[in-house]
């Protein structure tokens, strides 16, 4: 007899089953194989919905602009369609900008002029124009302090703005034929290159005052800094290099030989990348900021002079002055994926976010 169990535990009656033995001296369970399964029921209905998770992050939209040195504007780019949404007069002879993030304000220098432009990034339009020396070429932003440095080259002294009331607050003079400008947010120094001795001053930002002298290049032009790293990369127009200074020792620590006539550079502190235009080699020169070589050789317009970089996204925007267009390069891939048209002889370029 299959599936047939004793109870010893129960031994007064029988329980019912299928089959069973009414007479049993102690209780006999036969187990029965199963039957087949019957059909599936309906389905219940749907419980109730949980609840929301939270909201991703929202992607920046970010805004180029573009100094048109011959035409005295700036272009606006919107990232999001690399098309120019507007289009700004600024003052006599542009050159180079520098937005801030912390209040939507960008910052031109006009060096006919010897003034300052300053943009509003919400409108588009000049809010203020404010005097400072003789040929301003760069502009140097602390977001963190809210100030602004401008290199007045004829006159060998650094204008110092406070950006709250768009009014210059000191004068540094002791460098001849200052250029370029680098802001190390994170340490509150500034790097200012001297065109004409080959050499990098140091400015304390609590102080504005001198600390160090730092011998690089020949005609050494606009210099970044890495806040992440402290490196300080400044190229050298005469020398076809770049010279690499720690920040802790202020000493040169790697000279990275690059293209034909490098003007300027620029940093993504994300990756680690530093993007070097080459004005006579058509191409941007990518170093690699941990071995301090070249890793790629990137083919642009004619005569590029600025590396904006927006680091949210990634992108490169490389100002042609020979051919009055932007290259835009993926930061991944260093592959051009679109080229704008804006003004004529494009020079200094920046990106602001929101």
């Amino acid at each position: 007899m299959p599936y047939m169990n004793y109870d010893y535990w129960n031994r007064s009656r029988c329980l019912p089953c299928p089959k069973e033995d009414d007479n049993c001296m102690f209780k006999i369970i036969i187990r029965c194989p199963p039957g087949p399964t019957g059909p599936t029921g309906p389905t219940g209905p749907t419980g109730p919905t949980g609840p929301t998770g939270p909201t991703g992050p929202v992607p920046l939209t970010c805004d180029i602009y573009v100094v048109n040195t011959d035409d005295n504007t700036v272009s606006v780019i919107d990232g999001s369609t690399n098309t120019v949404i507007a289009t700004i007069p600024v003052g006599n002879l542009p050159a180079y900008i520098g937005a801030n993030p912390s209040t939507g304000l960008v910052y031109v220098a006009n060096r006919n002029d010897g003034t300052v432009s300053v943009i509003d990034g919400n409108t588009n339009t000049v809010v203020a124009t404010i005097p400072v020396g003789n040929f301003p070429v760069d502009v140097g932003v602390n977001p963190n302090t809210n100030l602004i440095y401008i290199p007045n080259l004829s006159s060998n002294t650094v204008s110092v703005i406070d950006g709250t009331t768009n009014s210059v607050v000191a004068t540094i003079p002791g460098i001849d034929s200052p250029i370029g400008t680098g802001v190390n947010q994170n340490t509150n120094l500034i790097y200012v290159t001297s065109e004409s001795n080959g050499t990098v001053s140091v400015i304390d930002g609590a102080t504005n005052s001198i600390i160090a002298t730092i011998p690089v290049g020949n005609i050494p032009i606009i210099p970044k800094a890495n806040p992440v790293t402290n490196r300080i990369y400044v190229p050298n127009f005469g020398d076809n290099t770049v010279s690499v200074i720690d920040g802790n020792t202020n000493s040169v620590i790697a000279t990275i030989p690059v293209g034909n006539s490098p003007e300027t550079v620029n940093v993504n502190p994300v990756t680690n990348l530093i993007y070097v235009p080459n004005e006579f080699d058509n191409t941007v020169s990518v170093i690699d900021g941990n071995t301090n070589s070249v890793i790629a050789t990137i083919p642009v317009g004619t005569q590029p002079l600025y590396a904006a970089i927006d680091t949210n996204n990634n992108l490169i925007y490389v100002t042609n002055a020979g051919d009055g267009t932007v290259s835009v390069i993926d930061g991944t891939t260093n592959m051009i994926i679109d080229t704008i048209p804006v003004g004529n002889f494009p020079f200094g370029a920046d990106v602001l976010c929101s």
